[in-house]
């Protein structure tokens, strides 16, 4: 049984609201991680799963679903970073099958410098986002979240 059109709408509303709050951040985060670091969103992402980690490290498919990107994509984007010493591969010592990606100490003192500008410029999109009174429900809604357990 499908949605009455009012509520499909209202969903699809919701969705273009959701879609447009998360790309103005990313152009936001993008730009200055990009001038300030030369990091993309997404290498800062896998920089920062990876030092998440106890070990600094997950497999391959584990850091593409992490970070939300194709296999192919997560693929590309650790050869880069791994080009730059920032990640490096090795395989894993109980199953030869699998690859291990791991955070470098580069990795880490690049992260540690990018992290105050990720924080502070997605602190500010937030901030200016809420005057938009179609996206401000959106980030009142973020603030509600609770807080996850390290």
């Amino acid at each position: 049984m499908g949605l009455p059109d009012d509520a499909a709408e209202a969903r699809a509303q919701g969705w273009r609201t959701l879609a447009a709050l998360h790309a103005r951040i990313e152009d936001e985060l993008e730009r200055a991680l990009q001038k300030r670091h030369g990091l993309s969103v997404s290498e800062y992402g896998v920089l920062d799963v990876l030092a998440r980690q106890d070990e600094h490290h997950l497999r391959m498919n584990q850091l593409s679903n992490a970070v939300v990107l194709s296999q192919s994509a997560t693929t590309r984007l650790v050869n880069r970073l791994e080009d730059r010493k920032l990640l490096e591969r090795y395989l894993c010592p109980t199953d030869r099958r699998g690859i291990y990606t791991e955070v470098t100490k580069a990795g880490r003192d690049l992260l540690d410098k990018a992290q105050p500008t990720h924080d502070a410029v997605l602190t500010e999109a937030l901030r200016k986002a809420t005057e938009v009174p179609e996206l401000a429900p959106l980030v009142d809604a973020l603030d509600k979240l609770p807080m996850p357990v390290s």
